[in-house]
């Protein structure tokens, strides 16, 4: 990406953007403001570089795709008024809203959408989350490198119409442009940044905010932006969100009034909250799941007798019920309970088996991978992140595997370090990790350990019959066919266990009374545009 060589033209652009960037003023005493806790800082706010929830919330409220969720996480029109599919199910033609406009007063085009799938699949730019749009046509190919940028399924049939063709009809696939890799970019303002556009005072959006303020550990502030379509919808003046990796200090803060919500209650203080803040607690099912990743590698996790006997020894009742306090639920299987064209998902091969006897077959496929009485001594490293209650969940989990003569060392690092692991995917042994649902689909989860999918298949699992199933399931155009498939998938993935299934998610928000428009749903998402703060 070029960034030197245009001087006078930067400068110029530079100028345009800081004359249209002081009209979106920090919000004066007595405006609107919904102070969001939040678990930690975003890792980037480049849309093709983040990965984590934390950031596709304030990412959410930045930008606006074709398509955009609701206050109750449902499916609503976006940049796109109006669509239309051919009979084939695999070209969509986007008509875009005439008043869509960046926060600089340049008009949203189709232009600005082809531009930003084509960076997304640039091999240059090393998006991790390339993957989920591999359903537009061409998209895997162009982003190994084996195509152009502009032999990707997006082209702007003018200003205002917008043509994607995918790979093969895909019935998840609007869902898929509600999310934050699937947003427009401001091509000119980028062009002159270069890697450092998301800098506040250069990142141009066309979300219902703009950037103000981004300072780390300490706050992101992000003012409404007047150019936006649906402005004067918006009550807010303002969002600030407020990295609190410690949950317990988040309590503190909401207690005392300096926040209006948080994305966890902590857990060990659930009791206490359920006592004293009723109203403020708010408890439902997510499209969530909690798992350990194996680093398959090298050796002994690259052994699935290893990978099954952790997996058996782990007491998922008690990191739930003990450790969780009930704001986690017990699962064997990697899809969580909840999507309604999946049904019931698929678990464990041993799912009937009691832990005494589990533990007992562990030792045994230990034994026979040498390791144990009578053979080596097995060792192993922990990674996680220090917030929550994920120190505990570990300390728990070594317990466990200590019965089997496993020896655990447990290594806790801020949310940032522990995220860019995940991301880097450095040699490691075991590394907790997590998966929301971008949308209502088990294809979500399971393309987790696709080989193909380099930038979130933390393991590096690489199975041929499992991807032959994928490929299988995303050609399937019935839906019950497909969803077999999916199972057959899914229940392959637990017998090989590159993942270790803890638990599925519920949500434990505090929300103040205060706030108005805060829908619970079940990915979780609570865009800034529907929400009001009362005196």
């Amino acid at each position: 990406m070029r960034r030197w060589g245009f001087r006078q033209a930067f400068l110029r652009q530079a100028l345009l953007l800081a004359a249209a960037l002081f009209a979106l003023a920090s919000p004066a005493a007595g405006e609107m403001i919904w102070r969001r806790g939040a678990l930690g800082d975003p890792g980037s706010l480049d849309p093709h570089k983040a990965t984590t929830l934390i950031e596709s919330n304030i990412l959410g409220d930045l930008f606006e795709g074709l398509l955009s969720r609701d206050a109750k996480g449902a499916l609503v029109p976006g940049v796109a008024e109006s669509w239309s599919v051919d009979d084939a199910g695999r070209v969509y033609v986007f008509r875009l809203r005439p008043d869509a406009r960046w926060s600089n007063g340049d008009p949203v085009t189709a232009d600005d959408f082809v531009y930003a799938f084509r960076r997304l699949m640039a091999p240059a730019t090393g998006a991790p989350y390339a993957d989920i749009l591999y359903t537009l046509n061409n998209a895997e190919k162009v982003n190994k490198g084996k195509l152009p940028p502009e032999a990707l399924g997006a082209r702007a049939l003018s200003d205002g119409r917008l043509e994607l063709t995918l790979e093969q009809p895909a019935p998840y696939f609007l869902e898929q442009l509600a999310h934050f890799t699937a947003k427009p970019l401001h091509r000119k303002s980028i062009e002159a940044s270069g890697g450092d556009f998301v800098h506040p005072a250069r990142l141009v959006t066309n979300g219902a905010f703009a950037l103000k303020k981004f300072i780390p550990n300490d706050s992101i502030m992000l003012v409404k932006n007047p150019a936006y379509h649906d402005a004067d919808m918006v009550a807010l003046d303002a969002e600030e969100f407020i990295p609190l990796e410690d949950r317990s200090a988040a309590l503190r803060r909401f207690m005392a009034g300096e926040i209006d919500s948080y994305d966890e209650v902590p857990v060990e203080e659930i009791g206490f909250v359920r006592k004293h803040l009723p109203d403020a607690l708010r408890l439902s099912p997510s499209l969530g799941g909690y798992y350990y990743a194996f680093d398959t590698r090298h050796a002994p996790f690259d052994d699935v007798r290893v990978r099954q006997a952790l997996s058996m020894a782990v007491d998922r009742d008690f990191l739930a019920g003990q450790i969780w306090g009930g704001a986690m639920a017990p699962s064997l299987s990697f899809v969580p309970p909840g999507i309604a064209s999946y049904g019931a998902p698929a678990e464990a091969p041993w799912k009937d088996m009691s832990l005494a006897d589990r533990r007992d077959a562990a030792r045994r496929l230990l034994g026979e991978a040498g390791y144990g009485e009578g053979g080596k001594p097995l060792e192993i490293e922990l990674r996680f992140n220090n917030s929550g209650s994920h120190r505990s969940t570990a300390v728990a989990v070594a317990d466990m595997w200590k019965a089997l003569g496993v020896k655990t060392r447990i290594l806790g690092s801020d949310a940032a370090t522990h995220y860019a692991l995940l991301r880097e995917k450095p040699r490691f042994d075991v590394a907790r990790t997590s998966w929301y649902a971008d949308y209502p689909d088990a294809q979500n989860f399971l393309f987790l350990a696709e080989s193909a999918n380099q930038g979130l298949n933390v393991t590096s699992f690489s199975n041929p019959a499992y991807d032959a199933l994928m490929r299988a399931a995303a050609a399937e155009p019935d839906a019950a066919k497909r969803a077999a498939i999916l199972h057959e998938a899914e229940a392959l993935l637990l017998k090989e266990a590159p993942y270790i299934v803890l638990m599925s998610y519920r949500s434990s928000d505090l929300i103040s009374r205060r706030l108005r428009g805060w829908e619970p749903n079940a990915l979780d998402v609570h865009p800034g545009r529907y929400v009001s703060v009362a005196p």
